[in-house]
């Protein structure tokens, strides 16, 4: 492991860090607050196209994370490297586009394994070398990482605590950015594809106590790729809460996010000290 960069921010210090997994290097962004800890874990997932850079320098997270004594880690969204197989000219696979799967095809299954990497390789790190609580973790996200936050929650209700999402694709069986990268990676049978969409788990019977999704209301892609009134619908015949708050005028950006990050940080501080 190494740390790349390390800056003194409200008290605490954001560190950026490489280390091997994925049989390439990775990187993720970890704050720090102020204190000796253990402090609880927030996973922040990120969306298409960004890494770990876009909300570290956008997210406004580390004030109120300070405050409420959180980790939070930001993964980036795919491996890296000049090894790797991605696509220059395709933003919705490759680089930046792992969509927090497991892949079962070539030539992507060697590097591709960022469902394993989230929710059990890099706990793994951060546990062994930062004042952690592998006891108390939430996870959230933005676009394709709020679906990765909703899949990992929703497959793993013991491990996390708490849950939400800034515009996630609810559905990415169905929807035109998520089903080339989904047949890439899983191939071309669906049904393989189910265990990664959170409107299937919840059909399929799996549930999370609560989950907080926020979403603008002039988001461009919110009625063709992101669809969130499906989960409404859907854990309406589960044991799934959905609270989803339309926020009139926003969009899909970081002005969007950061209008609501302090929501979300206190919603998970309140989920992970019960």
């Amino acid at each position: 492991m190494e740390f790349v960069s390390n800056f003194k921010s409200h008290g605490g210090t954001q560190f950026v860090v490489n280390h091997e997994a994925l049989d390439t290097t990775m990187t993720f962004g970890i704050y720090q607050p102020p204190g000796e800890g253990p402090f609880p874990i927030l996973w922040y997932l990120s969306g298409l196209t960004c890494s770990h850079v876009n909300v570290m320098e956008k997210g406004e997270y580390r004030k109120i994370a300070a405050e409420l004594g959180l980790i939070v880690v930001c993964p980036d969204t795919s491996p890296r490297g000049s090894h790797v197989e991605t696509h220059e000219d395709n933003w919705q696979l490759g680089g930046g586009a792992g969509f927090y799967v497991n892949a079962t095809q070539e030539p992507y299954k060697p590097h591709y394994q960022m469902y394993s990497y989230v929710t059990a390789l890099l706990p793994e790190v951060v546990a062994d070398n930062f004042p952690a609580d592998k006891s108390r973790q939430g996870i959230f996200g933005h676009s394709m990482g709020g679906h990765g936050a909703l899949i990992c929650a929703l497959r793993n209700p013991s491990m996390y605590k708490s849950c939400s999402a800034f515009a996630p694709i609810a559905n990415p069986s169905e929807s035109e950015w998520s089903q080339n990268a989904f047949k890439a990676y899983l191939g071309d049978d669906p049904a393989n594809w189910r265990a990664y969409d959170a409107l299937h788990l919840l059909k399929d019977g799996a549930s999370f106590p609560e989950i907080l999704i926020d979403q603008g209301t002039e988001d461009t892609f919110l009625n063709d790729g992101l669809k969130p009134w499906l989960l409404e619908a859907a854990a309406a015949d589960s044991k799934t809460k959905i609270n989803l708050r339309m926020q009139e005028g926003y969009d899909h950006s970081y002005f969007f996010i950061s209008s609501f990050m302090e929501d979300h940080l206190l919603w998970h501080s309140q989920w992970l000290n019960r």
